[in-house]
C-alpha cells in the first residue's frame, strides 16, 4: 500500500474556472484560479498538500491566507480564529483514536480517513471558498473514498471535537483582509470555558458581567493576572478545564499568576488582586445571567426514525432535481450506486451519500448540492452537513439503517474498510478463566464466565415471586416472566448478575413487578449486582449458557388458561410439540409450536410429546447439536422413538393429526450485521430525552455524575454514575426504552438491556474501553477534594473558594436562595444539608436574608433562629 502525493509536472498549465460556493445565509459566484491537467483535465495537486506523509496515519491542519492553504504550525493546532477557515485531514486506523494527539505511524489495518472544513463566523465568503474547494481537491487526490464534513464555528461535530482532548480554543481576529490582524500585542480577553469532556473555549467579544451565567466557567486574562470564575451552579470538569486553560496561558506569557475565585466571594479577594479585577469586572455591576435561562450546552436530539427522510439526487438534464424517496427507518438496499442520495436527518445533521457509479461531477458537488438543501428546507446554516461514499461508510452513517451490511473493501489510502471486531457470539470453546484477565474475549463473546456459577430462579405470580424447583430450571413459559440471580467467582470476589426474562406473551403488570423485583434483590445484594432485561428470543449467549445451552420455552403460563388444574401444576400440557433449533454459537434452545405437521421444518429437529410416547423428528438439514439436544431432552419424558425425515410412519403422522405440507427449502445462512460499539452520554433534564455521542471514548468518558449508554447493537449497556441525577437513576430504564425507540435504524425494543452502576462494571462492558483501571474513581472526589485538584492544574495559583468566615462552612460551595428554599430533600443539592439550609448561603445572601452576618446569627437562641429560617423559607 502506498501513501503519498503526486508533484506537479511541467508543462501544465493553469485555466480559470468559475465556481459557485454556497457559504451559510449567502450565495455568490466568485473566480479563482484553479490548477488543470492540460491533457487529462484533472486539477494538480496543491503543493500544500506534500506534507502529507507517505504510509502512515497522520493528522494535518491547513488554514487559509491569502486566498491559499498554508500548514498549521502544530504549536497552534486547536486554535481557530473566527475571521479565518481551516481544512482538517485525519487518516487513522479504523477504531483506533485519532487527533493532534496520535503520532503517525505505519498503519496495520483498514484507514478511517475524514476531511473537514472550518469556516470561523467571520471569515470571508472566498476564504470560505477556497477551503470547500480545496476540501474537494484533498479527497480526489486521496482517492475519493473520504468523509468530507462541513463545521461551522460554534456547531462542530463531536467527531472534529474529538481530535483535540484538550478541547479546542475560539479566537478573535484573521488573516483576511479587512479584519483585525493575528498579532502578538496583548489584548485583555474574558474566556467562556464550557464542555465536560470536550472543552471549547471561546473568546468573547466584550469583557462585562452581562455575556456571563452563573452555570459555566470563565477566565479572565488581564496578563499579570489570570482569574478563573467558577459560576455556582458550573459543573466540577468545567472548573478543572478552566484551571488547566489557565494554566496554559500562564505557560504563554510567564511569570503571570492564576487566581481561582467562586461566584459570590469576589469581595474576599486580596487587595491588588480585586483592584485589577474590578478594573474589568466592578462588583457593584453584577448581574449574571441565571444557569437556567443560559443556551443550554449542544446535544443530539434523537428523532423519531419515521421522521428521517431520503432524497434521491440526479442531473441528467443538466439541472439538479431532489426527489423524496421515502421517510425513515432505512434500509441499506434503499441506495443505488448509480445514483446521489441526501439522508436528512434533521436536527441531527445532513448525509450525502455517493453512489460509486455516480458521475464525478455528482461526487465533486455533493457537499455544495447538501447546503442548497438546506437553504430550501430552512434548516438552520449549523446544520452539520458530511458527505460520504459508496463502500467508505463511517459508523455514524451506517447506524441510520437497519440492515447494514458490510461489503468486501479495500485496505488502500483512498479507501475505508470497515471493522468486524465485534462479534455478537463465539463458534469455538475458550478458557473462561481468562474472561476476567482478558476483558476484550468478554466484550467479544458477551461471557463474563463458562455459566458454571450458582444460580437461583423465581416466577413472577400475582405480583410475586415463587421459587423455581431445581429441576425446572431452564423451562420457561411464554406467558410468564422470570429473575435469575446469578454468582459467580474472581479470585476472592463474588459477582452478581440479576437477569429478568419477559416471555412474549407475558403482561404489562408481570414485566414491571419481573424489573421491581430484580431492584429489590440487587437492594438487598447492597447494588453490587449487574441487571439484565431479557426478552423472549433475544437471549445473550451467557444466560444461555447458565442453563447448559439447553433452554426449554412452553406456551402458556399463569396469565394463561391451561386444560386443568393437574396440569397448571405441572407447568405442561400432556401433548405439545417443541421447535429444537441451534442458536448463535455453542448453544441450542427448544421452543414450543403448535402441534401439526404443517409447523414441521427440514432444518430442525422437533419433540412430539403425547402421553403415551415422545418422538424425536431430525430434519435433513438439522446439526448434530440440535439432534443431541433432542434426544436429551426428550430422554426426561419417557419412552423415545428416533424419526428421520422421509422415514415417518402412520402412528407419527396420527400424533400430529395427520400429513401436510411444511417448509422443506434449505435455510439461508443468516447473515448478522456488524456494527462498532458507540457511547452516548443520556439525559431527560429538560423533558426531552436527548443523547450526546462521545467520539473515540474511553474509560474517562464515563463521569460520576452522568449516565450513559454504551450500544453494541445487539445489547445495550447503561452505566449509572455514583454522583448521577437520581431522577436519570429512576429513569434509566425508560430512557433506553426511549433511545431504541428513537433508533434511525428502526430497531425493536427488545433489544438486551444490561443495567451497570460504576465500581460493579463486568468484563463484557470494560472489554469495550481498551485499558480499564479499576481505581480510577476510587478517589471519590468531594468538592474539598476538587479545589485541591484546581490548585494542582494551576502550581502557583491562589483559589479561593471557600467561605471566608470561621463558622465552619469552609469546603462547602454556595447556592441561590431560590435553590435552598426548595421543600423536597431529593431535590436538593446533594451536599445540601436539608436541616442548615442556611450554612450553603454565600455571606452576602446570608447577610441580606437574616439581616445579620454570621457570628451574630450564632449568638441568637435556637427557637429565634428557627423562626427567622421559617421565615425566609428555609426551616
Amino acid at each position: 500500500m502506498t501513501v503519498g502525493v503526486q508533484h506537479e509536472q511541467p508543462g501544465e498549465r493553469r485555466m480559470r474556472s468559475k465556481m459557485l460556493c454556497v457559504y451559510p445565509e449567502r450565495k455568490i459566484t466568485y473566480s479563482f484560479l484553479q490548477y488543470y491537467d492540460a491533457g487529462m483535465g484533472n486539477p494538480v495537486q496543491d503543493p500544500a498538500f506534500n506534507v502529507i506523509p507517505k504510509n502512515s496515519t497522520c493528522f494535518i491542519i491547513w488554514r487559509v491566507e491569502e486566498l491559499e492553504l498554508v500548514p498549521l504550525k502544530r504549536d497552534d493546532y486547536g486554535k481557530f480564529h473566527q475571521g479565518d477557515s481551516y481544512v482538517i485531514l485525519s487518516v487513522s486506523e479504523v477504531d483506533k483514536p485519532a487527533g493532534m494527539d496520535d503520532l503517525p505511524h505505519p498503519p496495520r489495518g483498514p484507514l478511517d480517513i475524514h476531511i473537514h472544513f472550518w469556516l470561523g463566523s467571520q471569515t470571508s465568503t472566498d476564504e470560505a471558498g477556497v477551503a470547500a474547494i480545496k476540501t474537494v481537491e484533498l479527497d480526489n487526490m486521496l482517492g475519493g473514498g473520504p468523509v468530507q464534513h462541513r463545521e461551522t464555528e460554534g456547531w462542530e461535530s463531536k467527531r472534529m471535537l474529538s481530535y483535540f482532548k484538550n478541547g479546542i480554543r475560539v479566537l478573535h481576529g484573521g488573516v483576511a483582509s479587512g479584519l483585525t490582524h493575528v498579532t502578538d500585542d496583548f489584548q485583555p480577553s474574558l474566556y467562556h470555558v464550557k464542555g465536560k469532556r470536550t472543552t471549547v473555549v471561546k473568546q468573547l467579544h466584550k469583557i462585562c458581567w452581562t455575556v456571563m451565567n452563573d452555570g459555566d466557567v470563565y477566565v479572565l486574562d488581564t496578563k499579570n493576572i489570570i482569574y478563573v470564575w467558577t459560576g455556582r451552579n458550573s459543573n466540577n470538569m468545567e472548573k478543572l478545564q478552566g484551571a488547566k486553560f489557565a494554566s496554559t496561558l500562564k505557560q504563554e506569557h510567564g511569570g503571570s499568576q492564576v487566581v481561582v475565585v467562586e461566584d459570590g466571594l469576589e469581595s474576599a479577594l486580596q487587595d491588588m488582586e480585586r483592584t485589577i479585577f474590578e478594573k474589568f469586572l466592578p462588583l457593584n455591576n453584577k448581574q449574571v445571567i441565571p444557569a437556567s435561562e443560559a443556551p443550554k450546552d449542544e446535544a443530539v436530539v434523537r428523532r423519531m426514525c419515521q421522521e428521517m427522510k431520503l432524497y434521491r439526487c440526479c442531473d441528467e438534464s443538466g439541472t439538479l432535481k431532489v426527489i423524496e424517496v421515502k421517510n425513515g427507518p432505512l434500509s441499506q438496499s434503499d441506495l443505488d450506486s448509480k445514483d446521489s442520495f441526501i439522508v436528512d436527518n434533521g436536527q441531527d445533521g445532513i448525509w450525502v451519500w455517493v453512489g460509486k457509479k455516480a458521475t464525478r461531477k455528482e461526487r465533486e458537488e455533493a457537499l455544495r448540492n447538501a447546503q442548497g438543501f438546506l437553504t430550501k428546507k430552512g434548516y438552520p446554516p449549523s446544520t452539520q452537513v458530511s458527505r460520504v461514499v459508496d463502500n467508505g461508510e463511517p459508523p455514524e452513517f451506517k447506524t441510520l439503517f437497519k440492515d447494514w451490511r458490510d461489503k468486501e473493501q479495500s485496505k488502500a489510502f483512498g479507501r475505508q474498510a470497515s471493522s468486524t471486531k465485534i462479534a455478537t457470539t463465539v463458534q469455538t470453546k475458550f478458557d473462561a478463566s481468562s474472561l476476567h484477565s482478558k476483558p476484550e474475549l468478554a466484550a467479544k463473546t458477551q461471557m463474563v464466565d463458562d455459566g458454571s456459577g450458582q444460580k437461583e430462579v423465581w416466577r413472577v405470580n400475582n405480583f410475586e415471586l415463587e421459587a423455581v424447583p431445581e429441576e425446572q430450571y431452564g423451562e420457561f413459559f411464554m406467558g410468564d416472566c422470570y429473575i435469575v440471580l446469578y454468582a459467580y467467582l474472581h479470585g476472592s470476589t463474588e459477582h452478581y448478575i440479576l437477569y429478568y426474562w419477559i416471555g412474549n406473551d407475558a403482561s404489562q403488570d408481570e414485566a414491571g413487578t419481573a424489573a421491581l423485583k430484580a431492584v429489590e434483590l440487587d437492594d438487598k445484594l447492597h447494588g453490587r449486582a449487574v441487571q439484565v432485561r431479557v426478552v423472549q428470543e433475544k437471549e445473550p449467549p451467557h444466560f444461555m449458557a447458565i442453563f447448559g445451552g439447553q433452554m426449554v420455552v412452553f406456551e402458556g403460563g399463569y396469565a394463561s388458561s391451561f386444560d386443568g388444574a393437574g396440569a397448571r401444576n405441572e407447568g405442561r400440557k400432556s401433548s405439545y410439540m417443541l421447535q429444537v433449533r441451534a442458536t448463535a454459537g455453542l448453544y441450542t434452545k427448544a421452543v414450543e409450536v403448535d402441534m401439526r405437521a404443517g409447523c414441521l421444518n427440514s432444518n430442525d429437529c422437533f419433540i412430539v410429546t403425547t402421553p403415551l410416547l415422545t418422538y424425536v423428528w431430525c430434519g435433513k438439514g438439522s446439526t448434530g447439536d440440535e439432534r443431541e439436544m433432542a434426544k436429551t431432552l426428550s430422554s426426561k419424558r419417557g419412552e423415545t422413538v428416533i424419526v428421520s425425515e422421509g422415514h415417518e410412519k402412520e402412528d407419527f403422522w396420527k400424533a400430529l393429526g395427520g400429513k401436510e405440507a411444511y417448509a422443506s427449502s434449505a435455510r439461508l445462512r443468516e447473515e448478522i450485521p456488524t456494527h462498532l460499539p458507540r457511547l452516548f452520554h443520556c439525559s431527560n433534564a429538560t423533558g426531552v430525552f436527548k443523547a450526546e455521542e462521545v467520539i473515540n471514548f474511553s474509560q474517562a468518558d464515563l463521569l460520576e455524575d452522568d449516565l450513559m449508554l454504551l450500544d453494541t447493537w445487539d445489547t445495550i449497556f447503561i452505566w449509572i454514575g455514583q454522583k448521577s441525577n437520581k431522577e436519570e437513576q429512576r429513569a434509566a430504564d425508560s430512557m433506553t426504552i426511549e433511545y431504541l425507540r428513537t433508533d434511525p435504524a428502526g430497531r425493536g425494543k427488545d433489544t438486551t438491556i444490561i443495567k451497570i452502576k460504576q465500581g460493579f462494571e463486568p468484563p463484557n462492558f470494560t472489554g469495550f474501553f481498551g485499558i480499564w483501571d479499576n481505581d480510577l474513581w476510587n478517589d471519590n472526589m468531594t468538592y474539598a477534594d476538587i479545589c485541591e485538584r484546581l490548585e494542582e492544574a494551576c502550581p502557583g495559583a491562589t483559589v479561593l473558594v471557600t467561605s471566608s468566615s470561621s463558622s465552619g462552612t469552609s469546603g462547602r460551595r454556595t447556592y441561590p436562595l431560590a435553590t435552598l428554599r426548595e421543600k423536597d430533600p431529593e431535590k436538593l443539592p446533594p451536599e445540601v444539608d436539608p436541616v442548615h439550609k442556611e450554612d450553603f448561603l454565600s455571606d452576602g445572601d446570608f447577610k441580606t436574608v437574616f439581616g445579620v452576618d454570621r457570628n451574630e446569627f450564632e449568638s441568637i437562641p435556637q427557637w429565634k433562629k428557627n423562626n427567622l429560617k421559617k421565615k425566609a423559607g428555609l426551616f
